[in-house]
């Protein structure tokens, strides 16, 4: 039997403060940031790969908005992007920074959708 996964999402194990649902992929990288743990050059190629989702996928509006929301991607239509992950993965890897790439059919309720994502609103840590 086939299983047709839906969504994705690369995610920690650390919850955010403001959803409090584990953090995904890109706070994680934000995060070996802020904690001064990248180089230079890790830090600049981060910051591109950040850059090159800013400029080809559109922001949903719940997370402009700063609403309690979290994002997966859709299986159908992520290839591309998730091979762009890759070096900020390796980062994680590198630095032993936990994290789990999670399938899934099953979200909350979808509050954005786009062709690549969708965002999913969470109260007390927990899709609804």
């Amino acid at each position: 039997m086939m299983i047709k996964n839906k969504y994705i999402r690369i995610q920690g194990r650390e919850n955010s403060y403001i959803t409090q649902y584990p953090k995904g992929v890109f706070s994680l990288c934000w995060n070996l940031i802020r904690d001064n743990i990248l180089d230079e050059d890790e830090k600049a190629l981060f910051i591109s790969i950040d850059d090159w989702f800013k400029d080809n996928l559109p922001e949903p509006e719940p997370c402009k908005n700063h609403e309690k929301v979290i994002t997966f991607f859709k299986c159908d239509s992520t290839a591309e992007m998730l091979s762009k992950l890759e070096p900020a993965i390796a980062l994680l890897d590198k630095y032993a920074k936990a994290y789990d790439v999670v399938y899934t059919n099953f979200v909350g309720t979808i509050v954005y959708e786009d062709d690549w994502q969708i965002a999913v609103r969470v109260k007390d840590g927990m899709m609804v």
